[in-house]
C-alpha cells in the first residue's frame, strides 16, 4: 500500500474546487461576458444602463460571469453590491447589505424608515451609477420581490443598473402588473455546456488543483461523462475532491474509478433535487409521469393525453415543457416507427427509482 504520511496531499490547491472559486479564465463563456460588459458599459461613462436578465439552468456560469464583470467595474470605479437573494429574504436585509457595501459601515437598526437609508446610499454613490447584481432573485417572495424592484425603478432617488440572475423567467409573471410594464431588461441566454466543454473547464480545475499525474484518466473521464448527464459544473467539482479524499483516505497517490464510485453516491440525488426544484409544477408533473409510466418506449403523444387529462394542458405549452427537460437533459427525444407513420420518443436518462425519490424531496 503507497500510504501518505504526516502533511502529504493530493492537492496543489483545494480552493479550485470549491464552487464560489473565481478562475482568472472563464471558459465558453467569451458571448455572455462581452454581451453583459457591453450592456453595463454606459455606467463608466456616469448613465445608468439598461437593466439584464441572465437566465439560464443551475451551474451554468451565471454567478462567475456576473462577478468576473462586476470585478472589471470595480477596477474602473463603478459601485457594485453582489446580492445572494435566499439568504437575504426581506426588503429591509437587501437595502442593509447595499446600505453596508455603498456606505462602508454596519447600517442602523431595524426600524429606520427606507427613505433614510436610500438617502444616505445616494449622499455616499455622490452621483455614480449603482450595479446591483440580485442572485437567485427567483427565490424572492412575492411581496419582496416586487418591492425592491419598485424601489429600485421608482423611489430609489439614485441611478442603478440591475443584474438579476435566475433559473428561469418565471419570475416575471409574479410582478405586480404595473411593475411588470416598467422593468425592460435585456436577456443573456446561459446554455447547458457540452460535453467538450465540460471536459476542458474540469481538466483546468484538474492541473491546477491536484499535483500532475494525480488523477488517472479512466477516473478522470467517468467524472466528464456523469456530469455531461446533466452539464452541471459544480457537479463535477464536488466528484473530484471527493474523489481526491477518497483516494487520500485509501493512503493512495492516485485517484481511481472506484474513488469515484464512492463520491458519485449521495452527490447525484443531491444534484438532481435542486435542478427539479428550479422547474415548475407542470414540467415536475411532466417529469413524473415520464418516471413512473410502466412502458420502456414512451412516446410524447402518450405523455400528453395523461397531462391534458389531469391538468389540462395544450398542446403548444406541453411541447415546451418537453423540450425544455430535453434541455435540462432528463430526457432525451428521438424519432422512430409508430404504426405506419412516424412519432417522437421520450428515453429517460436517469434511472426511474432515482428521479422519483428526488420528486418526492421537493
Amino acid at each position: 500500500m503507497n500510504l501518505l504520511w504526516g502533511d502529504e496531499t493530493l492537492f496543489k490547491n483545494e480552493e479550485v474546487f470549491d464552487p464560489e472559486y473565481l478562475p482568472p479564465t472563464i471558459f465558453h463563456r467569451d458571448t455572455q461576458i462581452n454581451d453583459l460588459a457591453i450592456s453595463l458599459r454606459p455606467s463608466l461613462s456616469g448613465y445608468a444602463p439598461g437593466h439584464v436578465l441572465c437566465v439560464g439552468p443551475p451551474s451554468t456560469g451565471k454567478t462567475t460571469v456576473v462577478q468576473y464583470v462586476l470585478g472589471k467595474l470595480e477596477e474602473h470605479d463603478v459601485p457594485v453590491v453582489y446580492l445572494r437573494c435566499p439568504i437575504l429574504r426581506t426588503s429591509y436585509n437587501v437595502f442593509s447589505k447595499i446600505f453596508e457595501e455603498v456606505c462602508g459601515k454596519v447600517p442602523p437598526q431595524k426600524g429606520v424608515p427606507l427613505f433614510k437609508l436610500l438617502g444616505e446610499i445616494e449622499e455616499h454613490l455622490e452621483g455614480k451609477v449603482l450595479i446591483v447584481a440580485l442572485d437567485d432573485i427567483n427565490f424572492l417572495p412575492n411581496g419582496v420581490l416586487n418591492e425592491i424592484l419598485m424601489t429600485f425603478l421608482k423611489s430609489a432617488g439614485f441611478k442603478v443598473g440591475i443584474i438579476a440572475i435566475a433559473m428561469s423567467k418565471s419570475f416575471i409573471a409574479r410582478l405586480k402588473p404595473y411593475l411588470g410594464s416598467i422593468f425592460h431588461f435585456h436577456e443573456i441566454a446561459f446554455p447547458l455546456y457540452t460535453k467538450r466543454e465540460i471536459e476542458e473547464i474540469l481538466r483546468w480545475r484538474v492541473e491546477h488543483g491536484f499535483y500532475p499525474d494525480v488523477v488517472t484518466e479512466e477516473a478522470f473521464q467517468a467524472i466528464v461523462s456523469l456530469v455531461a448527464r446533466n452539464g452541471d459544473i459544480r457537479y463535477g467539482l464536488h466528484l473530484l475532491r471527493n474523489a481526491g479524499k477518497n483516494a487520500e483516505r485509501r493512503g493512495s497517490r492516485k485517484i481511481e474509478i472506484s474513488d469515484v464510485e464512492r463520491a458519485k453516491e449521495g452527490e447525484e440525488m443531491l444534484m438532481l433535487t435542486k435542478s427539479i426544484a428550479a422547474l415548475n409544477s407542470d414540467e415536475r408533473e411532466a417529469l413524473k409521469i415520464i418516471y413512473t409510466l410502466e412502458n420502456e418506449e414512451i412516446a410524447t403523444g402518450d405523455v400528453f393525453a395523461i397531462m391534458k387529462s389531469e391538468v389540462g394542458l395544450y398542446y403548444e405549452r406541453f411541447y415546451e415543457i418537453i423540450g425544455k427537460l430535453e434541455r435540462l437533459r432528463f430526457i432525451d427525444l428521438v424519432f422512430g416507427k409508430k404504426g405506419k407513420g412516424r412519432t417522437r420518443y421520450i428515453m429517460r436518462r436517469y434511472d426511474r427509482d432515482t428521479i422519483v425519490k428526488a420528486l418526492r424531496e421537493i
